[in-house]
């Protein structure tokens, strides 16, 4: 019996030496504990187990003091493998580890192979990959992802709301001064909205020139528009940047957590629509249910739309422009005009700005001039000659600005075999001030066609009196809101009367827009307007309507 304790020790030294040599062999930090008497107990470890730190000695071993109760659950249950993760130490100094704990089989119930795969390389990584995915590498705030992950980790939106910064002509300065210039405003436009934030509210770029905000309300709405107000008021301060000093001014919507409570991207897409209205109304809008139907009933639009120009199933209505002195029919203006599948026909008014946002009326402008003119060429033919009047096509700000009208009028023109002063383009006040250098290019280019240019709606915009003197304009057109009521109204004879007096001070003649009475006609003629347009003389007509006017009949 007295030599049995020895030969024991003798054994479990071999034993632990030869675990050791087993665990050497292992590249990752690796232990066998043991358990006796219901203590564990670091029976053998390798190299790199004991340089991570994690602790030889059973008492001061941080491994054992986290992990012993599972280890000991571990080789309770029967286990022979189990795989999770595990953190170790505080934020500055954390270890991130794969633990691995197994044993031979199941009938081992003392002792079990614990091994640790560091991962915190990979963690560090992960994670400053993922906050280059979600923060704005220009701004430094968080992108439209890191905004939407933010909203995701609220425990309850129903007090909170969010609001979308659209920046106002971001797009024309940074055109005109350049990216670099660009990128300093929306850095410092970003701090000054900042500075408008309290310190729990969260700013975000959404995307090139729009900003989010997360805010928790605390009594009502109102404080997300009185948000918005201070915001407004932050930026009215103009910037200065490469020796400019430029007023920004932003539209501002607001959607509340509590009116969607589910869906975190729906959240940020109603702020989004409530801009829209917002930029028409001048003021901060709140998302209103009937935003998403029109946005939809506009992408429906837009669908078929498309369509209806790719099969040519628009169709123009003339209507007829005559000379107030002789109410002689001198040129009929061209109206787009459509009429769906179902009989369904959509006001200008509606589908025209859905061409404009989705770029539709580049080739919807190229087909009106292209059927114009054709239909001119068929009047004439009709008339045996040149019938004695000419056409109006209307031109848009975003086809000026994204088309080459020139080329495609004489291409009209010599497809059909006309001459270019049987043309006329009609541009608006808005679209010669939207980029004045791009607009009198175009323009002179048209002119050099011997076309007609018309400055349409006049009066309704901000028109700059040096663009009227520099730019070839052969015709004002006086908005319809002055012409109207004018007869009941001193103001706005006084105003008709101005335009009259500056157009005959340019060289220009008049075509005065709603004329719906003969009395009104004759006070025009009286005033000294050229031409006339209204329902008195005729509403749209077709084709073949609006050629029986001409008397070739």
């Amino acid at each position: 019996m007295a030599s049995t304790a020895p030969q024991t020790e003798t054994s479990e030294i071999i034993t632990a030496e030869l675990v050791t040599l087993a665990l050497e062999l292992v590249p990752i930090p690796a232990v066998h504990v043991y358990r006796q008497q219901g203590r564990l107990t670091v029976f053998a470890t390798n190299r790199a187990y004991r340089l991570a730190g994690l602790g030889v000695v059973a008492d001061r071993s941080p491994m054992l003091a986290e992990l012993g109760d599972r280890i000991a659950l571990f080789l309770d249950e029967g286990l022979v493998r189990v795989d999770f993760e595990w953190t170790l130490g505080e934020v500055v100094d954390c270890r991130y580890y794969r633990v691995t704990f197994a044993r031979s089989s199941v009938a081992v119930h003392d002792r079990c192979t614990v091994t640790f795969v560091d991962q915190t390389s990979q963690v560090h990584t992960e994670r400053s990959m993922r906050r280059e995915m979600t923060t704005d590498s220009l701004t430094g705030l968080p992108n439209r992802e890191g905004f939407e992950e933010t909203l995701e980790r609220l425990p309850d939106r129903n007090g909170h709301a969010v609001l979308a910064i659209d920046l106002d002509r971001f797009g024309r300065l940074n055109s005109c001064l350049g990216s670099l210039a660009g990128d300093e405003l929306l850095i410092t436009v970003a701090r000054r909205i900042k500075g408008a934030l309290r310190a729990r509210d969260t700013l975000a770029r959404l995307s090139g020139d729009q900003f989010g905000i997360l805010m928790a309300l605390d009594d009502s709405r109102d404080e997300a528009h009185e948000l918005a107000r201070r915001i407004r008021q932050a930026l009215a301060t103009p910037f200065r940047l490469t020796g400019y000093e430029i007023s920004i001014e932003c539209s501002v919507g607001i959607a509340y957590g509590a009116d969607q409570p589910d869906e975190v991207a729906e959240l940020v897409r109603h702020a989004q629509f409530a801009v829209k209205r917002a930029k028409v109304s001048g003021r901060s809008e709140s998302y209103l249910t009937q935003d998403f139907t029109i946005a939809r009933d506009a992408f429906a639009m837009e669908t078929a739309l498309r369509r209806a120009i790719e099969q040519r199933r628009l169709h123009l209505a003339y209507q007829p422009i005559c000379d107030l002195a002789t109410n002689r029919v001198t040129s009929f203006e061209a109206l787009a005009r459509w009429t769906d599948d179902d009989g369904r026909e959509y006001s200008p008014n509606a589908f025209i700005p859905v061409a404009e946002e989705s770029g539709l009326i580049v080739p919807l402008g190229r087909w009106a001039i292209e059927e114009a003119a054709r239909t001119l060429a068929a009047w004439d033919a009709a008339a045996g000659g040149n019938c004695g009047v000419r056409v109006a096509v209307n031109l848009s700000a975003i086809q000026l600005q994204r088309d080459d009208i020139a080329p495609v009028v004489e291409a009209a023109l010599a497809a059909t075999g006309l001459t270019g002063d049987r043309f006329t383009l009609e541009l608006t006040e808005s679209a010669i001030g939207s980029d004045p250098e791009r607009i009198a290019s175009a323009m002179h280019a048209l002119k050099a066609l011997g076309t007609t240019l018309a400055m349409d709606d006049f009066g309704t915009g901000y028109s700059n009196l040096a663009y009227l003197q520099q730019m070839p304009i052969d015709v004002l057109k006086i908005d319809r809101s002055f012409v109207t009521e004018m007869l009941a109204d001193r103001d706005k004879v006084s105003i008709v009367r101005a335009i009259l007096s500056l157009a005959q001070a340019l060289g220009m003649e008049t075509t005065a827009e709603g004329v719906e009475t003969h009395e009104l006609a004759q006070t025009l003629a009286a005033l000294g307007c050229t031409y006339g347009q209204g329902y008195f003389f005729a509403r749209p007509l077709d084709p073949d309507a609006a050629f029986a006017m001409l008397g070739f009949g």
